[in-house]
């Protein structure tokens, strides 16, 4: 694991407006403080290679893709549904924007929910 077994400490990941000054105190998140705070990811490694290869967008802003239920089966299936080709990389998944929240598209059609595809 490149960054440690631990994240960082506290003081250092929620503290604003600096993240390196421990004398800040930390500051709750807040509706009017949101779009200030910062998004720390964490990147998965196996054998020194990342376990994300590679990322792209499926809806864009300009370009929305919304798909129902067979479509994303189709997907998930690895055929071709309107314009967005399935899955068919080992490992491959889609992120698709719910009303129950952000899905992976398999457990979508599991459950039976339709939504925007975000990205894959």
């Amino acid at each position: 694991v490149r960054g440690g077994l631990a994240p960082p400490p506290a003081h250092q990941l929620l503290s604003h407006p600096s993240s390196n000054n421990e004398g800040y105190e930390i500051e709750p998140i807040r509706r009017e403080n949101v779009a200030s705070r910062r998004l720390w990811l964490g990147l998965k490694y196996w054998n020194s290679e990342p376990v994300i290869e590679k990322m792209e967008l499926v809806s864009k802003p300009t370009r929305r893709i919304w798909m129902d239920v067979e479509g994303m089966k189709e997907l998930v299936l690895g055929r071709q549904s309107g314009y967005v080709k399935g899955l068919t990389r080992t490992g491959e998944c889609m992120y698709v924007s719910t009303d129950r929240g952000i899905l992976e598209a398999r457990e979508c059609v599991e459950r039976k929910i339709g939504g925007q595809l975000l990205c894959r």
